[in-house]
């Protein structure tokens, strides 16, 4: 895992547990205790995602199975109550499916997840066939990058590239995540863009910016 942006492809899991349109309910639940995940996708023909069956899809028929809803009930939870009738997978399932691509960001997949909800997106070609699985902690394997490689590209892509010829040596040192530079450089108004982007490296927990500037005294 080398340089930023890092993309879902990167960090997806490629060995995908997914269900047909048929599956049927008691097979679902098994799918989903066998493998320990929260979501399946639901695939047709070539493996075109057409929806997905979460664990919140199923609950109501555990919820709603005793009891007798009230007309107020009925109409609020019109979806739920049918599921609570469903015994296949295209009639529990989510559609259209939230999904997302392998050149997609982190950070947009992130943002996707937080926005619909839900704790892991199926990941498909431009076609919408199946080619991965990204969940919530899939998203944080970037946070254990090596100090040392986090180092190396805040070197890189940062510091060689806003302060080429600094005053005195800037120096990194990046301790559990977090990036500490010292130095003395020639404009202050870079140092803020600096921080900046060494936040924008992904892996980064936190940044100790300690430079100073020459124009500034």
């Amino acid at each position: 895992m080398h340089g930023s942006p890092h993309r879902v492809g990167d960090v997806m899991t490629r060995a995908v547990v997914a269900v047909g349109r048929k599956a049927l309910f008691k097979d679902i639940v098994g799918r989903m205790d066998q493998w320990k995940v929260s979501a399946l996708p639901v695939l047709e023909g070539d493996g075109r995602v057409i929806g997905v069956v979460s664990e919140a899809d199923l609950l109501p028929k555990e919820e709603f199975r005793d009891s007798d809803p009230d007309r107020f009930t009925q109409l609020r939870r019109l979806t739920d109550l049918a599921k609570a009738g469903a015994v296949s997978a295209e009639e529990l399932m989510s559609t259209p499916a939230v999904t997302v691509h392998t050149d997609a960001t982190l950070a947009e997949a992130a943002r996707i997840m937080a926005l619909r909800h839900v704790k892991r997106l199926p990941v498909v070609n431009t076609e919408g066939v199946l080619e991965g699985v990204v969940s919530r902690g899939d998203l944080l394997k970037v946070f254990l990058r090596p100090d040392n490689e986090l180092a190396d590209e805040i070197r890189r892509d940062v510091v060689d590239v806003l302060f080429p010829a600094p005053i005195e040596p800037v120096h990194i040192m990046v301790t559990d995540g977090v990036a500490t530079l010292t130095g003395r450089v020639g404009e202050s108004a870079r140092i803020p863009l600096a921080m900046r982007m060494v936040q924008g490296v992904e892996g980064v927990v936190g940044v100790d910016c300690r430079l100073t500037a020459a124009d500034a005294e």
